[in-house]
């Protein structure tokens, strides 16, 4: 997949748990999203700020694309670790579980991934044979 695409996906699913995480019933009243990852107020304000700002990066440049998958998978990488390391409260913002921190690590991963060299790349091998020019 190419940087365009993830960001969609990013803007999509960003948006919708965001969203998600405000409706009583898909989150519990002690509030674990889907039962499962803890999400508070912050938590739900963060993921919606993030699937807006993917939204304009889906819409824009492949290398705004690219450089918004380095900051953002570095920034997730950053709050997996503390909250693996800390757990409960990531920096006095959000509350995670070991949900959500397993959650993080793989989002962190996908974002470097599609940051640091994730998109397609035309290679030489793939250009078309140009034949001779008359």
């Amino acid at each position: 997949m190419n940087t365009k695409t993830w960001a969609w996906i990013f803007a999509v699913v960003f948006l919708a748990i965001g969203i998600l995480g405000f409706v009583p019933g898909i989150t519990t009243a002690d509030g674990h999203l889907l039962g499962i990852f803890h999400v508070d107020a912050m938590h739900n304000i963060i993921h919606l700020i993030t699937g807006v700002i993917a939204l304009f990066v889906a819409m824009g440049s492949g290398n705004a694309q690219k450089m918004f998958f380095k900051i953002f998978g570095v920034i997730y990488a950053v709050v997996a670790i503390a909250g693996l390391v800390w757990g409960g409260n990531v920096f006095g913002l959000i509350h995670t579980n070991t949900a959500d921190d397993i959650l993080h690590v793989v989002i962190a991963l996908i974002a470097l991934y599609a940051g640091f060299g994730g998109g397609k790349k035309k290679m030489m091998n793939d250009m078309p044979a140009q034949g001779p020019q008359m």
